[in-house]
């Protein structure tokens, strides 16, 4: 069984590895000024306990997940995405029940789970919860923030339409729904959670499979009728009651920001929590710039990689920046015809994705992940006046403060922003197509004699 601790062993010497007693206050603002992954060696009043975040936060951290090179993360989703879904198999016992906890043994305090600003009321989890249709069993997650109201409660925070629907069906029945959050399982599943495709006649764990290498395993909960990650180190268990709910936030949203400020969630009550013996905390850091702006998009890109690719259009990478706040998108493409660009914005503006609200195309030669780069297209590239497409009256992220929500649309409109709308824009920062040579020499860059060919390690 792969788990998480063998996978922070096999990368060990790519992790930064912090080994002073750390106060779990402080863990949000060290992990923040960290460039890659970071693992948490000593958490002061935790002893059992290592810490881990960052495992997605770049493209070479989310090559370790994905066993490729990190110019290749986009193609190998893509490649995910084609193989499919495979059986998960479940299995009797799991290292994550090692020690099981129930009843008044109950306690999330026992967990090091994270304050992450100034402003959030509780600490607050971050893992992905496991859902189940009351109507057809399938199995579906989501990544809520759980934020901890006593030692046996939890405010859910419910953002994907797929378990706000799950909710409605329970509440609708009279019936309180049952949630498992997994914490600190081998990072596969993580990313699988993280697919955003449509997919109702599976489930997305069953990713597990074509991202790792290695068959799926899962057990039967204790306490709610869910299975888990076999290998995760934490499991909460419990039952969400959409009669009660309780105050969420102010916490931060993908877009960096306190937005929507706060809103009323439904309360989460723990019936157990489950454990390995040598537990290990995956904390999602929520500020700029972590595995919040980078996970939720990763497949996201790849979806949008294929759709350009089927257009006819050259794509090479496609990459939200975390800067653009989970809003914006650049994609690297090789048009060979006029007007591929402008379908290419299009597609992506009109995406099912309603997070799409800026859109940046540029030539192969430009690094997307440099921001010198990137900004030489715009400032070379680009005439405003012809090469800049805006579309008004579109749909809009809650999490955007230029999106004005829709009044009256929902009874909770005012509360979450949702619905909302906004105007869009896509940018052809590309050269011109390569039958115009005279213009395209133009925009050929001034590089030093025989760069590429030399490197400065050799030398120092």
């Amino acid at each position: 069984m792969v788990d998480m601790a063998s996978f922070l062993a096999e990368h060990a010497d790519s992790f930064l590895q912090v080994s002073q007693p750390v106060d779990l206050d402080d863990v949000g603002a060290l992990t923040a000024q960290s460039e890659g992954p970071i693992v948490f060696n000593d958490i002061v009043g935790f002893p059992r306990w290592r810490l881990v975040d960052q495992l997605f936060v770049d493209r070479d951290a989310q090559a370790r997940v994905l066993n490729c090179d990190a110019n290749e993360v986009v193609p190998r989703l893509a490649e995910v995405m084609r193989m499919g879904p495979s059986p998960l198999r479940t299995i009797d016992s799991a290292p994550c029940q090692e020690e099981v906890y129930e009843g008044s043994e109950v306690d999330l305090a026992m967990l090091p789970i994270v304050t992450h600003t100034d402003l959030d009321p509780y600490p607050y989890s971050t893992s992905f919860a496991v859902h189940r249709d009351p109507d057809s069993g399938a199995f579906n997650q989501m990544f809520p923030r759980s934020g901890v109201l006593s030692r046996n409660e939890m405010v859910t925070s419910f953002v994907s339409s797929t378990a706000n629907r799950y909710l409605a069906g329970y509440a609708s029945r009279g019936e309180k729904m049952p949630q498992a959050i997994a914490i600190g399982g081998h990072p596969a599943w993580e990313l699988a959670g993280c697919y955003s495709h449509p997919h109702d006649d599976w489930w997305e764990a069953e990713l597990f499979e074509a991202i790792s290498g290695h068959k799926g395993e899962v057990v039967n909960c204790r306490t709610v009728p869910l299975v888990v990650p076999a290998d995760a180190s934490v499991v909460i268990e419990g039952w969400v009651n959409p009669q009660r709910s309780a105050p969420d936030g102010p916490s931060p949203g993908p877009s960096m920001l306190f937005l929507p400020y706060a809103a009323e969630q439904p309360v989460f009550e723990v019936t157990a929590i489950t454990m390995r013996q040598d537990p290990i905390y995956r904390n999602h850091q929520m500020t700029p710039f972590t595995d919040h702006q980078e996970m939720p998009r990763l497949f996201h890109e790849a979806i949008i990689y294929d759709r350009l690719a089927a257009m006819g259009i050259g794509v090479r990478d496609v990459h939200f920046p975390q800067g653009g706040g989970a809003l914006s998108v650049i994609i690297q493409v090789e048009p060979s015809i006029d007007g591929q660009v402008t379908d290419a914005l299009l597609s992506v503006l009109g995406s099912a994705w309603m997070n799409t609200k800026m859109v940046v195309a540029v030539d192969p030669d430009i690094n997307i992940y440099d921001y010198r780069d990137v900004y030489l297209a715009l400032a070379t590239r680009v005439d405003p006046s012809k090469d800049v497409i805006t579309i008004g009256n579109a749909r809009g992220l809650p999490f955007d403060p230029s999106a004005e929500p829709v009044a009256g649309a929902l009874p909770t409109t005012a509360e979450t922003r949702f619905p909302s709308t906004v105007g869009k824009w896509g940018i052809d920062a590309t050269k011109p197509v390569p039958y115009r040579a005279e213009r395209r020499r133009e925009y050929e860059r001034a590089w030093p004699k025989n760069w590429g060919k030399v490197s400065l390690s050799d030398y120092v």
